[in-house]
């Protein structure tokens, strides 16, 4: 494996092979070599840490490329020589902005009851709340004027209401606006009465649509009819600015409310509306919904966190670090009273001097890494490869039980390592040849002509089930030693086929009809099978099991056999045309982060000249890779001939706020489309979840969020960007970008599916 060294101030890098076991005065003299730095000199930090002598590389947690920071201390010119340190981390501090309502001075504005044309003092209304548009019971308590507006009409009297939510009557008045304000609704519609382009309040839930969430303005899509479900679409108005959300779905059919429209005072029949109000009170989501707001049940997350109770709130003290609540006589040891201090951590947060990491200090080893033979001392060092790197990153567009072709992951794909093929998602075990669960189905398989038994015909071929070899010893293939079961892995792959489970095998006639199955042929099978890749390893596409059985094998024990046959549209990648798709997309073997660059390094050293006459007689060594990773001069690529359809690049060209990093990624289109899809999830990326732009904001800054994530954060009070920290405001409208979106959605099909 290798990683990467750099200098503080980024002058300077290097890539150095290594072995999970090298230890920290071994690789000083690496670091020397490349550097011209004694050991002396050299200050390595890693994640925080100071790399200190008598440790391991592997007591670090170090991986395949990642970044060590070297700090090279001054030359000492005597006693008065400074040392220079790091910079401290400073912990961000808490921001908690105040109400998100417009925030107007009351004792600066004169009071004024009888100017307003619409409302008394006492009514009960639905006010707005102006950071993500709900809807909210309320009572006016107090009416001023707005010295702000010199210009009355319709939508705005000049006049500010000063309401109580009734969910927050602890909670001072907000003050807000009559285009914030209206009568309380009452009135509920029945199913067959809404038609398309109708206005409603409606109940709805933005980050779970199938939970109850709060009361939204909303303009009626589409009604079913008698013979659909009761699924209503409509699009949800959100925010201050009621920016649209479309295509949404509402679950509470049974409680769609008509909008009340403000009328004056000489215009209503009542006087007063402290006796109009909502038939029911208004159900809305819980504030906790771990425990659904029982006051009777024990609840941790919005109670105490040692004892549950949610009594006593005048004894209860918050963490300024996890935000959980703390009666003072149920902390260890308890506290007589509240302290008077600006910031105060619970005993989970609260950091222990004794185990903090100083500089010149060694590493504290935990009790799970003691114990592990690597620690010991008594492992064996499987030297500088990848077989215990270890997995970089997981594959978030899709769940791990996902059966299917996985969006943005082309048939003829090539990975060079099995690590790389796991990360993309399209086989999830790293050394396992099949993936599946025993009581829903397998997802995926890789041929690797483990199994004398296989035979491959291209479009179908015959696979051995797993089991029945003994790799005690850390093996990673045996002989067949005994007999296979259908169990486990067997069973989970026999169920994608289209008949029911049976001990003796069976054949399904429909086999079109049953589970899909990714498959990955890897190089290994070359020897055995004409359609396996020459190098790497290779997505085939779809499979679809046909029939499963049991038979001896050539080995004498009993095995379980299948037959999968291709169920794909996508031509295989051995055919003529699957050929041609693959030039015009541009797909070639794709290396993990740093790979080219280490081996370049390694090869350009002369100190591996063994290693690199061991990696010549490897037979998969082609020229393509020897000359990419010699330096040479390349060969010359033959450009893909991808071209965006026309609906993607019209999404695109409308999403100007990210016109430029839309033309960044339009510079890789002559690479194949998987370099263009990488280079978009790469730069679309939320910086909240690491995950592609889910209904994406786009803010002022151009920054892009997902909306739920901004939302969330919003809710906690924080009103930054979270990627550069500018000031939003707590008013900031939350618009989702919706060309964006829609390009998004085109480029990566179902990514969004349980987000």
């Amino acid at each position: 494996m290798y990683v990467k060294v750099r200098t503080m101030d980024g002058s300077q890098s290097a890539v150095l092979t290594i072995s999970k076991l090298t230890n920290v005065e071994a690789f000083r003299v690496m670091v020397e070599e490349k550097f011209q730095v004694e050991p002396d000199r050299q200050r390595l930090f890693y994640r925080g840490k100071q790399m200190e002598n008598g440790h391991s590389l592997f007591d670090y947690n170090i991986n395949v490329n990642d970044v060590i920071q070297l700090m090279i201390k001054a030359q000492p010119q005597g006693s008065n020589t400074k040392v220079m340190h790091p910079k401290k981390s400073v912990k961000e501090t808490k921001v908690r902005s105040n109400s998100d309502k417009e925030n107007v001075q009351s004792n600066s504005q004169t009071k004024d009851e009888r100017t307003s044309a619409f409302y008394h003092i006492g009514d009960l209304v639905d006010a707005k709340d102006l950071y993500d548009g709900t809807w909210w019971e309320a009572k006016i308590v107090d009416i001023t004027s707005n010295p702000e507006v010199k210009f009355v009409d319709a939508v705005e009297d000049g006049m500010l209401y000063h309401v109580v939510y009734e969910r927050y009557e602890d909670e001072a008045p907000s003050a807000i606006r009559l285009k914030h304000i209206r009568p309380r609704a009452h009135t509920i519609f029945k199913l067959n009465e809404l038609r398309p382009g109708m206005l409603a309040l409606v109940n709805y839930n933005l980050e779970n649509p199938e939970e109850r969430g709060f009361w939204y303005d909303c303009e009626v899509k589409k009604v079913p009819n008698s013979k659909e479900k009761k699924k209503l679409v409509v699009t949800i108005f959100v925010g201050a600015e009621e920016t649209p959300m479309e295509d949404c779905h509402i679950k509470f059919v049974n409680e769609i409310m008509k909008i009340e429209k403000n009328v004056k005072l000489t215009e209503r029949e009542d006087i007063h509306l402290e006796t109009q109000g909502s038939p029911v009170k208004r159900k809305n989501a819980p504030n906790c919904s771990h425990c659904k707001d029982l006051p009777q049940r024990r609840c941790k997350e919005c109670g105490c966190y040692e004892c549950g109770k949610k009594d006593s709130p005048d004894k209860q003290i918050m963490c300024d670090e996890c935000d959980m609540a703390f009666h003072i006589y149920c902390l260890s040891p308890p506290l007589e009273s509240i302290p008077d201090v600006e910031e105060w951590y619970c005993p989970h947060c609260k950091n222990d001097d004794s185990e903090i990491v100083k500089a010149g200090e060694k590493l504290k080893t935990s009790k799970k890494k003691a114990k592990m033979p690597s620690a010991k001392g008594t492992s064996r060092d499987w030297g500088k490869g990848f077989a215990c790197a270890g997995r970089q990153k997981v594959c978030t567009i899709v769940p791990n039980d996902h059966c299917g072709p996985i969006p943005g992951v082309e048939v003829g794909m090539l990975w060079k390592f099995r690590m790389q093929v796991s990360e993309a998602g399209v086989h999830r075990p790293p050394v396992g040849g099949i993936h599946g669960r025993d009581n829903c189905g397998a997802y995926s398989i890789v041929l690797s002509g483990g199994y004398e038994d296989d035979e491959d015909f291209g479009d179908s071929f015959t696979y051995t089930g797993s089991g029945g070899r003994d790799l005690s010893g850390n093996k990673r293939t045996a002989e067949q030693s005994c007999d296979q079961l259908l169990t486990r892995m067997n069973r989970a792959l026999a169920l994608n086929c289209n008949v029911p489970l049976n001990e003796e095998g069976g054949e399904a006639s429909e086999w079109k009809n049953g589970k899909p199955v990714r498959v990955v042929r890897n190089f290994k099978g070359h020897k055995h099978s004409k359609y396996a890749p020459e190098d790497g390893n290779r997505y085939d596409g779809i499979y679809k099991v046909v029939k499963y059985w049991k038979e001896k094998g050539k080995s004498g024990f009993s095995v379980w056999r299948y037959l999968l046959r291709r169920d794909d549209p996508t031509p295989a990648p051995w055919t003529k045309k699957g050929k041609e798709r693959i030039a015009e997309l541009g797909l070639c073997m794709q290396y993990p982060d740093g790979y080219l660059e280490a081996m370049q390094e390694k090869q350009g050293s002369g100190s591996d000249n063994e290693d690199s006459k061991k990696r010549k007689k490897n037979a998969y060594s082609k020229e393509k890779e020897e000359n990419q990773i010699a330096g040479g001069p390349p060969k010359k690529k033959k450009k893909g001939s991808y071209t965006i359809e026309d609906d993607i690049m019209a999404a695109i060209e409308k999403d100007n706020q990210n016109a430029k990093m839309w033309n960044e990624c339009l510079e890789f289109v002559d690479l194949g489309k998987s370099q263009f899809l990488s280079q978009v999830e790469d730069r679309f990326l939320c910086i909240c979840c690491q995950e592609v732009v889910c209904k994406p904001v786009t803010t002022s800054c151009l920054h892009n969020v997902c909306y739920a994530c901004l939302l969330r954060s919003f809710k906690a009070e924080v009103y930054f960007c979270p990627a550069c920290r500018h000031e939003l405001g707590n008013s900031y409208e939350m618009k989702v970008n919706t060309s964006l979106s829609k390009a998004l959605l085109l480029l990566f099909p179902g990514y969004d599916a349980g987000r």
